[in-house]
């Protein structure tokens, strides 16, 4: 879904940061669906950083997202999936290493749970401290320095249930993001194919339990 609607935003070229790639499953998509480019991954975890390297075969640097260990202008975009959320990310300061890291017309990605209110016993599991909304990302973007181009909510589909498993019913400690069984793998599969469609289409979601957002260092804005 991210790379995707990245690709549709504005073209993907040159060399790509993954920052905050866990054990590796985005950044070896990312390497797979852009053989041309030169991917990189960060982790604050080691173990996290070495079992990235051996999914992804890509070069994993063990860092923190609030002081990126890179040049200023080196990537000509940069990926992070569930990162600023996290108890020891400063947004600001994360956010400014992005911008400091991008190149010229370089695009940041963001993929961050969304709604306060849906906090929950998973995002204790998942270190999470902060949920978001569509407008909050954007004004946070536009106070670091980008140009929002895209702004949005997704896993729509699924959200009812979401809200029921993390809000109504009752469970453990526990994160409730775990491998499925194949049937119900498959159903979620359908219901992202069918958002990114509607997405493709330009038909804007108006809830999820995710919220994406592209923003780039130009002159111009899109939102």
């Amino acid at each position: 879904m991210l790379y995707r609607q990245a690709k549709a935003s504005a073209p993907l070229t040159g060399r790509l940061l993954d920052a905050g790639c866990g054990t590796g499953g985005f950044l070896a998509q990312l390497a797979q669906l852009m053989p041309e480019s030169d991917t990189f991954g960060l982790d604050a975890d080691e173990t996290a950083s070495r079992w990235a390297t051996e999914k992804s075969a890509r070069p994993i640097c063990t860092g923190s997202v609030n002081a990126l260990p890179f040049a200023n202008g080196a990537f000509a975009a940069i990926f992070s999936v569930d990162v600023l959320c996290h108890r020891d990310v400063d947004e600001a300061s994360a956010l400014g290493q992005f911008h400091r890291c991008l190149a010229a017309g370089g695009l940041l990605i963001l993929n961050l749970p969304a709604y306060r209110w849906l906090m929950s016993r998973h995002d204790s599991a998942v270190y999470n401290a902060r949920r978001y909304t569509r407008r909050g990302v954007v004004r946070l973007l536009r106070a670091a320095g980008f140009r929002p181009i895209f702004a949005g909510y997704w896993n729509m589909v699924l959200f009812p249930l979401m809200v029921a498993t993390r809000k109504l019913l009752p469970g453990g400690a526990d994160s409730d993001v775990k491998l499925q069984p194949r049937l119900v793998d498959a159903t979620c599969r359908a219901a992202t194919s069918f958002e990114r469609g509607l997405m493709r289409a330009g038909i804007r979601l108006p809830f999820g339990g995710s919220v994406l957002a592209i923003a780039v260092k130009s002159e111009s804005v899109h939102v």
